[in-house]
C-alpha cells in the first residue's frame, strides 16, 4: 500500500486507473472504525494497486477527491477506481474483506 499526499498524486492515480483499476482508501488516523477498515483493506490480497491517504494530513487532496468523483466525503471511505471514476465505494464498517472481495469479483 502506498500513501498519497498531493493533488498531483491524486490526478496521477485517476490517470493510472484508466489503464488499470486501483483501490484508494481515505483513512482517518484518529478513528477506531477507520483503523479497522485500514487493517481489513491491508489484509486483502489483490493484483490491483492499493493506495491510501490520511485525511487529517491531506485535507486538500480529500476535498479534491470528493469534488472530482462527485461523492460526498466520509471517513473511512474506500473507492475502486476505473477509467478515472469510482465504480464502487464503501464506507465505515462496510469496508471489510468480504465487501472488498465482492468488489473485485464484479
Amino acid at each position: 500500500m502506498k500513501e498519497i499526499q498531493t493533488n498531483e498524486e491524486w490526478q496521477a492515480l485517476r490517470e493510472q486507473s484508466k489503464s488499470q483499476p486501483l483501490f484508494l482508501l481515505k483513512h482517518s488516523t484518529t478513528c477506531p472504525i477507520s483503523a479497522a477498515a485500514y487493517h481489513a483493506f491491508d489484509a486483502v490480497t489483490t493484483e490491483l494497486p492499493k493506495y491510501f491517504l490520511k485525511v487529517q494530513d491531506s485535507r486538500p487532496v480529500s476535498n479534491a477527491i470528493e469534488s472530482d468523483l462527485g461523492i460526498r466525503h466520509e471517513s473511512p471511505q474506500l473507492f475502486l477506481l476505473k477509467d478515472g471514476e469510482a465504480v464502487w465505494q464503501a464506507t465505515h464498517s462496510a469496508i471489510n474483506e468480504s465487501s472488498i472481495q465482492t468488489a473485485l469479483s464484479e
